[in-house]
């Protein structure tokens, strides 16, 4: 039976994992994308939510490699159905400073953040477009509005990653395609955040700390908003962050 899917690029267990039980919760089947080398980490958040009476598929493969994600929209399109919602959830957030920051870095960083996010845009727009519907969000960060120190390779990425999904916006919101572009400003209850936090555990009872699950119902909100009202950027951050 042909199911609408969510694909979700960058899942892991925390923000790209809670966005796909979220859509899967909603009736979609969430199709999960990370490396192949995080297959069995893929696969264990996939039954995970299966085991949760929802549907779910892992389609391992690197956003990076046009082939592979060209494979996974036409995979995703012949086993589960047509690509409803399309979500772009790749950080490659990294501090170097400019003088130690090499081609190779840089380029990893664009290649992750950036380039990523135009293979699976284009993929889901060529299947979204002939059936005038679909949701494309585009996970940004405070990078994408300004550069702090140390971040050359990050912001840079992510900049480039916000004029993509406003030029895919403008162009293919007249076709019914909804493309937004969220900014996660602050920390992310992840075990990233929680081992470099210096007052994790009072600053998350406190909700100073961005909670997956929040983020995600932020994302199915962006999916199911009427076509008179839609949001293209939207910014989500705890309530005491300084901004």
């Amino acid at each position: 039976m042909s199911n609408p899917a969510a694909v979700i690029i960058g899942a892991g267990d925390a923000t790209g994992g809670a966005i796909a039980r979220a859509f899967a919760a909603e009736g979609l089947t969430a199709c999960v994308n990370r490396r192949a080398r995080n297959a069995d980490q893929l696969e264990a958040l996939a039954q995970s939510i299966r085991d949760d009476g929802h549907r779910a598929r892992a389609f391992p493969g690197d956003a990076r490699v046009e082939d592979e994600m060209i494979a996974l929209f036409d995979g995703v399109e012949a086993e589960v159905g047509p690509v409803e919602v399309a979500v772009f959830n790749i950080g490659a957030n990294v501090n170097f400073p400019i003088a130690e920051t090499t081609v190779r870095v840089y380029t990893k960083v664009w290649e992750m953040a950036c380039l990523g996010g135009f293979l699976m845009g284009r993929e889901a727009a060529k299947r979204m477009s002939p059936r005038g519907r679909g949701t494309i969000i585009f996970t940004g960060a405070t990078a994408s509005l300004r550069g702090g120190s140390g971040f050359s390779a990050f912001s840079g990425a992510k900049g480039a990653l916000r004029m993509l999904a406003q030029s895919m916006a403008r162009e293919l919101g007249p076709q019914g395609i909804h493309v937004a572009h969220t900014i996660i400003d602050g920390a992310i209850d992840t075990d990233f955040i929680k081992g470099r936090h210096p007052d994790f555990d009072h600053a998350k009872a406190q909700d100073l700390i961005l909670n997956p699950d929040a983020i995600a119902a932020n994302y199915v909100m962006l999916h199911k908003q009427p076509k008179s009202a839609w949001t293209h950027e939207l910014d989500l951050r705890p309530w005491g962050e300084k901004w």
